[in-house]
């Protein structure tokens, strides 16, 4: 399975694709774990990457794709992956496309976890208040989410035009929603195999 998540900061992305991962049987590929990584690392892209997201900006393309390819070129990805945190824009989705394709590994499935922003801030307020995540602030969280709005939301359109998209309500208990994209993903996998 190969499969790409969406949705805004804070909806869940990161959470649901750690259950997944076991029962897919696949790795959990999060760009924004990738950065935080090579930021901890004190790499000259995650030097670069630190104070862009402490901005609460977002990451070159550039640097993304790069850090993507060389990930997706590693073993444990043959069987595929859920990718996490990427696309965050129109030219990100096209160059995932290329690479993908590049790589012989087209995506089966893309799912949008549907939060309402509301629930995002509260959500993202718990986590900034347990584990000071400058980016789970509320203030960049709001202007995190703006950006979402301009740059990845179209995204979603991109991959519903390729017949990829699923739309899973993103609220609610953890299991609900796991159960609710399992159920997402099999309709996909039925559909493209019936």
């Amino acid at each position: 399975m190969r499969l790409v998540l969406l949705g805004p900061p804070g909806s869940g992305k990161g959470t649901q694709a750690t259950r997944l991962k076991v029962e897919l049987g696949v790795p959990h590929i999060s760009t924004g774990d990738m950065l935080r990584a090579a930021v901890a690392a004190g790499t000259p892209t995650g030097l670069k990457a630190k104070a862009v997201m402490d901005a609460g900006q977002l990451v070159s393309d550039d640097i993304l794709l790069a850090m993507l390819e060389e990930r997706l070129s590693q073993d444990d990805v043959k069987g595929g992956f859920i990718l996490d945190g990427y696309p965050r824009n129109l030219a990100q989705a096209d160059a995932l496309d290329h690479l993908l394709a590049k790589i012989g590994q087209p995506l089966d499935a893309v799912v949008k976890l549907d939060v309402p922003n509301e629930a995002i801030i509260a959500r993202c307020e718990i986590r900034f208040a347990a584990e000071h995540r400058k980016d789970d602030d509320p203030a960049v969280v709001r202007d995190r989410l703006k950006v979402y709005a301009e740059q990845t939301a179209p995204v979603a359109e991109f991959f519903a035009r390729r017949g990829k998209l699923q739309v899973v309500d993103g609220v609610g208990e953890l299991n609900e929603v796991t159960a609710r994209i399992k159920r997402a993903l099999s309709a996909e996998s039925a559909a493209a195999n019936g």
